[in-house]
């Protein structure tokens, strides 16, 4: 039964560090993009449209 428990828990941590690290991605685009509206209103221009992520 100890086995079982630590696969379960193992299993649960790693879905549960997976789901942490898309949030804090998530948290990151969006914040990314306020400050570019942000930018974009307050100057009255709009900013370059390029991504500038790797693939």
């Amino acid at each position: 039964m100890s086995v079982w428990l630590s696969s379960t828990n193992r299993a649960i941590n790693s879905a549960r560090g997976q789901a942490t690290a898309a949030a804090k991605r998530q948290v990151s685009t969006a914040q990314a993009e306020m400050v570019k509206q942000v930018i974009e209103f307050w100057s009255g221009k709009k900013t370059s449209s390029t991504k500038k992520g790797r693939r």
